[in-house]
Order: C-alpha cells, then structure tokens, then sequence
C-alpha cells in the first residue's frame, strides 16, 4: 500500500509541476504567445495589442547599467521611426519602485510593463539583459539582439530597416 501511495503521490507532483511550467522560449523565427503585461508607465496591455506593426522590445532592469545607458538611444529611436514601429520596455524586477527610480533616471516616453511573474522574462529568453527584440507586424520574433546598443547609431538604424523590411 506504501508502495502505491508513494507513486500516485510522485504521479501527481508531476502532473502539477508540468500545469505551472513556464512557457518555453520562443526562437528567432518563432511567433510570440499573447501574454498579459502589466503597466509600469501606462495601463495593463496585452503583448498581441502590439501586432499589426513592427514592434521593438526591450527588456531591462534597474540594476543593469548597460541598460540605463542604452535607453536614451531607444528614446531618440522611438521619438525619430515611432510611426514605423512601436518601441516598448519590460523591467524584469521584482519591485515597481525601483522600476520607476530607474525610469525617472531614464527619461523615456515610451511604454513600460513589468514582469514579476517572469513570463514574458522567459517566453523572450531574456537569460541576459538588456535584451532587444524585434519582432514583425505578425508577431514573429525577427532577431534577438544581447547587449547594450546605440540604438540611433546609422548602423543600427539600417539594421531595423533591413529587419523589418523597411525604408528608414
């Protein structure tokens, strides 16, 4: 009797350990899941609200200074092509507060959301930041880019174009 008690209880740990894992990674090529983002600068949206334009993501954190030194580029970027994509953030910190010191260090204008619950973190394979995505009007992640960028640089301004498919 021990014995079958010892498996249905594995059998069940198992069962509800596969109910709760966390969404995969989606690779380059692959289309991202909808997923609900809740509003750090702006109201809770749904990561599908986006589609129907290319949309740049980007995922950071307060404690990342690589990432406080690439926001000025994307706010530059966002602010020069905004009509031709949308640029959004996703702090991947565990406290709005310090999400929002950061942002106010930052000075960006456009969307922010915060993961706490890390499922955006993970769908986005975001195992280093700052992360960057771009992602086509479809939803299909076109290119993840690693590390701290000038995003208004010429180079990285053609490389978009070219990545979605567009003039710049």
């Amino acid at each position: 009797m021990k014995k079958a008690l010892a498996s249905l209880a594995l059998c069940l740990a198992a069962m509800s350990g596969s109910a709760f894992a966390t969404p995969g990674e989606v690779p380059e090529g692959g289309t991202l899941r909808q997923m609900p983002m809740q509003g750090l600068t702006t109201g809770s949206k749904l990561l599908g609200d986006y589609r129907g334009k290319p949309l740049i993501i980007n995922v950071w954190a307060s404690y990342c200074p690589p990432c406080l030194a690439e926001m000025g580029s994307l706010e530059r970027l966002s602010k020069r092509y905004g009509k031709q994509f949308n640029v959004i953030g996703i702090s991947i910190d565990d406290y709005p507060e310090r999400a929002q010191a950061f942002l106010t260090q930052a000075k960006t204008s456009f969307p922010h959301f915060i993961d706490r619950q890390l499922a955006l973190e993970n769908m986005l394979g975001a195992d280093r930041i700052p992360l960057t995505v771009l992602v086509d009007a479809d939803g299909k992640v076109v290119q993840k880019v690693f590390g701290a960028k000038e995003w208004d640089s010429p180079e990285a301004v053609e490389a978009i174009g070219k990545a979605f498919g567009r003039r710049m």
